[in-house]
């Protein structure tokens, strides 16, 4: 009868409480793996929730800002058909000496 509960907390608490009377150990065993029932689906609900929680705490800090790239298109000064297209950040600032 041992083997239907899953933790060693409830088998040591039915060892405890078992009386030998069989309609009394059955009642005790059923509420026993009821109740362990209940606490292994409380702590998996609360370690996948934690988990859950953590991992977006995570993927908040670590997800970079994205910003839309700014498209610019000129003549090319090789090629008389081909403009020169060019995406760059809208921080980015062209220095006077390249241009």
């Amino acid at each position: 009868m041992e083997q239907k509960l899953k933790l060693n907390e409830f088998r040591v608490l039915y060892r405890y409480y078992r009386r030998y009377i069989g309609w009394y150990d059955h009642l005790l065993l059923g509420l026993l793996v009821w109740i362990e029932s209940k606490v292994v689906f409380e702590r998996t609900t609360n370690t996948v929730d934690e988990a859950i929680e953590e991992f977006n705490k995570l993927q908040d800090a670590t997800t970079p800002d994205y910003v839309t790239p700014v498209y610019t298109e000129k003549p090319s000064e090789t090629s008389t058909r081909l403009p020169e297209m060019r995406l760059t950040a809208p921080w980015y600032k062209e220095r006077a000496d390249t241009k």
